[in-house]
C-alpha cells in the first residue's frame, strides 16, 4: 500500500514491479543482476483516483503513459535493486500528488485603450526619428 496523500492510496495490486538489466557502468556487476527496476501503475483502472487527477495525471505523464492507461516508470540510477524500487515509487508518488493540484483558471485580460496609444505613439515616435536619417534631395 503507498499512502499519496490523506484521500489517495494505492493498493498493491494496481502497481507490478519488473526487475530488468540496467545499462551503464558498473562492470560484472551490470551484465549480472537485474537492478533496474521498471514500476508499472494502472492508473486508469484505479478506483483510488478521481477522474480529474487521472486526466491531469495522463497530461503530466506524457511518453510513460501507454495506451491501455498504464503508468510506467522506469529507474536504473542506483547499483541496489530495493533503492531504484523505493526511487520508482517516490517518483509514483510525486508524479499524483502534482496531478491532484487543481490548476488556477486563467481569467483573459484585455489591453487598455491607454496602453494601446502609447504603443501607437511610440511607434509613430521611431518612425520620425528614422526618417530623419534619409538623404534629403
Amino acid at each position: 500500500m503507498l499512502q499519496i496523500t490523506d484521500q489517495i492510496t494505492i493498493q498493491d495490486w494496481e502497481i507490478t514491479e519488473q526487475f530488468i538489466r540496467s545499462g551503464g557502468p558498473g562492470g560484472q556487476n551490470v551484465n549480472k543482476v537485474n537492478t533496474a527496476v521498471e514500476l508499472r501503475f494502472e492508473a486508469e483502472r484505479s478506483p483510488s483516483l478521481p477522474d480529474p487527477v487521472k486526466r491531469r495525471l495522463r497530461r503530466l505523464a506524457g511518453r510513460r503513459w501507454t495506451k491501455d492507461g498504464a503508468l510506467v516508470l522506469q529507474v536504473s540510477s542506483e547499483r541496489s535493486q530495493a533503492r531504484n524500487r523505493e526511487i520508482a515509487r517516490e517518483r509514483l508518488a510525486e508524479l499524483i500528488r502534482k496531478a491532484t493540484v487543481k490548476p488556477k483558471r486563467r481569467i483573459p485580460t484585455k489591453v487598455s485603450a491607454n496602453q494601446k496609444r502609447k504603443r501607437v505613439e511610440a511607434k509613430k515616435a521611431r518612425s520620425e526619428v528614422k526618417e530623419g536619417r534619409g538623404w534629403e534631395r
